[in-house]
């Protein structure tokens, strides 16, 4: 651990044969948070965004006064490994002015970072990570998305709903593609359907015709999926140049306009679940997603900008809470009692194990934009 400037300020005081006090935020010129996120790599875009969301959010609280020294967020590259995220948190808690964490972006790093963090006692909010296991490390570990748990069984309810028995399930290989699977088609059988076709895909899929041909043989009566805007596109783009007509249904993850960009035509009448739909006519979604534009070239935001844009203001609203004299306890404890947040993707509440408790809206792909479910 390298010296820091509190270590540094008690072997002063020492030296001075002066009883050295501990060193609180008050003491110093602003209260810092870390963030670590994939900014290079082949989920940089995702990162990328998250900062925007998250410099957006920083701007409006450091002007609106509500703490009497400002908060600074430091920034770091986890490129959504593992080690690398690791690596980042045993540097935020080596460092005594961070007291509480943001990030990281997938499942698999944030929860490699949070065994860090439960051993040192730092809050860490994920804006998206969504493995059921996540919030369950540690009194510590918080998210503001919902869970595949909490998606599953929405999604198989909804698609049952519309009669849909047979269904086929595809997902990416990763930790939270196996849970968009496994709590799907659990509920699926619950309430008796059949999963008729389950198989997994590499991030990044270049081809997926040969997939969906096998898709095809199974008959399903509906296409249940967990995948992102980049490989939703192109799953949408082959599904069209094949000539299958089957329903394809999707978690809040393939919610993005670039996925509609991306596929044109092929993307209408794609379903999914959001928890933020930029045209809103709430007033601080139409706020956000100004802010947004002016910083991205009139582009709109996604959800998971809009994620992270509440996780950061959620975090914030915590450090107020816990004044300029914050500790990564005393934000941890304001974390943990975040009741009611009027977020832009909904209201967000935490329950006693840091899940996100959030309400999840029907959404499909009509004249390329989303729009909602009646």
């Amino acid at each position: 651990m390298s010296m820091t400037r509190r270590t540094w300020l008690g072997l002063v005081a020492a030296a001075a044969g002066i009883a050295a006090l501990p060193v609180t935020a008050s003491a110093q010129d602003a209260v810092y948070l870390g963030y670590q996120l994939p900014l290079t790599g082949n989920t940089a875009q995702y990162g990328q965004d998250f900062k925007t969301a998250a410099e957006i959010a920083l701007k409006d609280f450091n002007a609106s006064g509500k703490l009497s020294v400002p908060v600074e967020i430091i920034f770091e590259d986890s490129r959504s490994d593992a080690k690398e995220g690791i690596a980042i948190a045993r540097k935020f808690v080596d460092d005594d002015r961070i007291v509480a964490v943001l990030g990281d972006f997938t499942s698999t790093v944030s929860m490699a970072a949070a065994q860090v963090y439960k051993k040192a006692g730092m809050a860490q909010l994920s804006q998206t990570a969504s493995h059921p296991d996540y919030a369950k490390i540690s009194e510590w570990q918080f998210r503001n998305i919902t869970t595949q748990a909490q998606e599953g069984v929405f999604n198989a309810d909804w698609m049952n709903d519309k009669g849909y028995k047979k269904i086929a399930v595809i997902a990416e290989q990763t930790d939270w593609g196996q849970s968009v699977v496994k709590d799907f088609a659990e509920k699926v059988e619950a309430n008796g359907g059949e999963v008729v076709f389950t198989e997994f895909f590499n991030r990044g899929l270049p081809d997926f015709r040969s997939l969906i041909t096998k898709i095809e043989r199974a008959e399903p009566d509906a296409i249940y999926t967990g995948f992102f805007y980049e490989d939703g596109a192109q799953f949408m783009k082959q599904m069209q140049q094949l000539g299958v007509d089957i329903p394809v249904h999707s978690t809040s993850a393939a919610y993005n306009q670039k996925l509609v960009e991306l596929a044109g035509p092929a993307a209408e009448g794609l379903f999914l679940t959001a928890t933020f739909l930029p045209n809103s006519d709430a007033e601080n979604v139409k706020t956000f997603v100004e802010e947004w534009k002016a910083a991205r070239d009139g582009a709109e935001p996604g959800q998971f900008p809009a994620q992270a844009y509440d996780a950061v203001n959620i975090m914030l609203e915590a450090v107020a809470a816990a004044g300029p004299d914050a500790t990564r306890e005393s934000v941890r404890d304001a974390l943990a009692a975040t009741k009611d947040f009027p977020g832009v993707t909904g209201v967000t509440s935490f329950d006693e194990n840091g899940e996100a408790l959030k309400q999840l809206t029907k959404a499909t792909v009509k004249d390329g934009t989303f729009v909602p479910v009646e």
